[in-house]
């Protein structure tokens, strides 16, 4: 815990006053170094939601006073990537908390572009994880192409797993199972709708293959980041069927060629954050209650050092609950 400048702002920048900043499993890669950060020393948080408290002369978006919620994504919005709606491979990005200051803190400063108004419906806490955790299922939902009366498997049931099981029924999927080891979040994916799996008790590949009489699930959404459970995304297909591949790891992928992937045409699909494009849409679900994050939130901590690496150990054994969101 340091102190350090209120951070200035340009012409067209805003600065922020934090309300709220969620602790996501991708902030555990980071302090690891598995997904590095550059340059250190730097302030962790890239799930925000705030207050606007100045803005540059050029900033048009948003106002003093407004409710805010920030795309984590910064980027020159004119080069070809930004230019097609890609802006996740600006060649001059910048991730908040990744790759520039995030939002463990008091303020922060980001373009008048990156701050969407967030409606008052919604609670701050609850604004902060819609900015990754639901936009990150949300995109990789739209990666796969669900079309309304397949059938989905979402591999792991944190943050991102309870938006994309939610997600994966409003885009019209008929069945919806929730593969995780942990009973408290199977439970709550249930509520959703969705079919609980339990890994630690079962193969979840012979379950959804048992359930969908033989088939396999038409789409799978992997959460986790293990060479295990993404394996296992693939090996659930049914023939044509389309594995998205979102969490981060290290660890290598092997694949049997002809029989799981040739011999039934399936897709493996790599995800990547989400689009500055896609968040009025997410965030007008979350308004309209069809996206409900109440639950979410499992934990609020203050501002403090020794809380949030408590936060991530826990996170780093799966054992942290759904959500930690960070209240300055």
């Amino acid at each position: 815990m340091q102190e350090i400048p209120t951070p200035k702002i340009g012409d067209r920048d805003v600065l922020v006053r934090v309300k709220a900043a969620g602790i996501c499993h991708s902030d555990v890669h980071y302090r690891a170094g598995t997904s590095p950060v550059r340059p250190l020393p730097m302030t962790l948080g890239h799930e925000v939601a705030g207050i606007v408290e100045k803005v540059g002369g050029a900033a048009k978006d948003v106002k003093p006073g407004d409710r805010v919620c920030l795309h984590y994504n910064i980027t020159c919005g004119d080069c070809v990537s930004c230019a097609s709606g890609n802006e996740q491979f600006c060649p001059t990005g910048l991730m908040i908390g990744h790759y520039t200051d995030g939002g463990f803190a008091e303020h922060i400063a980001v373009p008048g572009r990156n701050a969407l108004r967030l409606p008052p419906e919604i609670p701050f806490e609850q604004g902060a994880t819609l900015m990754c955790a639901s936009a990150t299922a949300y995109h990789a939902l739209r990666k796969s192409g669900l079309r309304a009366g397949e059938t989905a498997a979402i591999i792991g049931v944190g943050g991102l797993g309870v938006s994309a099981v939610q997600l994966a029924r409003a885009f019209g999927a008929l069945t919806v199972f929730a593969v995780d080891i942990r009973e408290e979040s199977l439970e709550l994916a249930a509520r959703y709708g969705a079919v609980a799996v339990n890994a630690r008790k079962t193969d979840p590949v012979e379950e959804i293959r048992k359930l969908t009489g033989g088939r396999g699930a038409d789409v799978t959404v992997e959460l986790i980041g293990s060479s295990r459970t993404m394996h296992q995304a693939v090996k659930c297909l049914a023939p044509l069927g389309r594995a998205v591949l979102v969490g981060i790891t290290s660890e290598l992928l092997t694949l049997d060629t002809y029989r799981e992937i040739l011999g039934g045409e399936a897709q493996v699909i790599g995800s990547n954050d989400h689009l500055l494009s896609e968040l009025p849409t997410v965030i007008e679900m979350a308004r309209r209650g069809i996206l409900d994050t109440s639950r979410v939130v499992t934990r609020s901590i203050p501002l403090d050092a020794r809380a949030i690496n408590e936060t991530l150990d826990g996170l780093e054994k799966y054992s942290a609950g759904i959500r930690t969101v960070i209240v300055p």
